[in-house]
């Protein structure tokens, strides 16, 4: 072999493991799962953390995680709790509900700011905050449990598709959307949704300090507008989400404007590339394979 050939079969090797880096950065960056970066704005005073629950509670993984970091964070005061959420899952918004109260049971006040649409888990996840705070034409209240099941029963049947079903016991398939629900399944299901939905009233009680007629009356599921929900006690006062920053820093002690800190997502080049296409596979993702059975949720059409 000349030495001419192996210059270049040396560069053709260069420039393959090149080529080979560069896509491996790039699927890299692509495929990255969400990293959060902290943003905090200015202030003459002491520091209050924002977390924030924007969408559908499906886990609570990431706001437990962030109450904890700010309830052990000697640096931060107080804690604003920003709701735009109909709910969701039941057990994920117990988690959120436990992890509020045990920063508010800690001495470090957590004030809720509601913002269009806090209902139902989004509701239940306020509960446990020092105060909370919702503008006069938020939604919120739809107390209440619901679980839903598809049917395709009918449909199968008219193209002649049929679904053969082997199991342990009577109640192991129930909620199939391949056949009816017998009587004893609806009656089966109908105490679980009592039991959670008891759960929820014991918290409404517990935590507004209303009788239990006075919160069974609050929870027949039905909305309420922010104004509302302040006169039938539901939330503490009215306001704006800067109100809400004023309040948590008077509760805080803090004196001057307080130092905002809150995490974000780091925008990834997926984000940047394909944007709203990734969104929709998420959400479409969410809705088919995400969802709990059991849900505190507001339903919309």
């Amino acid at each position: 072999m000349t030495k001419t050939t192996k210059w270049v079969l040396a560069g053709i090797g260069t420039v393959f493991i090149l080529f080979i880096l560069f896509w491996a950065a790039i699927f890299f960056f692509i495929f990255q799962g969400d990293n959060e970066e902290e943003y905090t704005s200015g202030g003459s005073g002491g520091t209050l953390a924002v977390v924030e629950l924007k969408d559908e509670i499906v886990s609570s993984e990431n706001i437990v995680r962030q109450f904890k970091k700010y309830r052990e964070s000697s640096s931060v005061k107080g804690i604003v709790f920003r709701i735009e959420s109909p709910g969701g899952g039941v057990s994920a918004s117990q988690e959120i509900y436990e992890e509020v109260k045990k920063t508010r049971d800690s001495g470090k006040p957590v004030v809720v700011s509601m913002g269009s649409v806090a209902a139902s888990g989004g509701y239940y996840v306020a509960c446990g905050a020092t105060k909370i705070m919702a503008n006069p034409g938020t939604v919120t209240g739809s107390i209440g449990v619901i679980t839903q099941f598809l049917n395709f029963n009918q449909l199968m049947g008219k193209v002649g598709v049929g679904a053969t079903t082997v199991k342990s016991g009577k109640f192991k398939d129930t909620g199939s959307p391949y056949r009816e629900m017998t009587e004893d399944e609806k009656k089966y299901f109908q105490e679980t949704i009592d039991d959670v939905y008891q759960q929820f009233l014991g918290v409404v009680e517990t935590e507004r300090k209303l009788s239990h007629d006075a919160a069974k009356r609050l929870a027949d599921g039905r909305i309420y507008t922010g104004k509302k929900a302040y006169e039938a006690g539901l939330i503490d006062t009215l306001g704006t989400y800067e109100d809400a920053i004023a309040l948590a820093a008077k509760l805080a002690k803090i004196y001057g404007t307080p130092k905002i800190v809150k995490e974000r997502k780091r925008e990834r080049l997926s984000d940047m590339l394909f944007g709203s296409l990734t969104e929709q596979f998420v959400g479409l993702k969410e809705n088919l394979f995400s969802q709990p059975i059991l849900q505190y949720k507001l339903t919309q059409p």
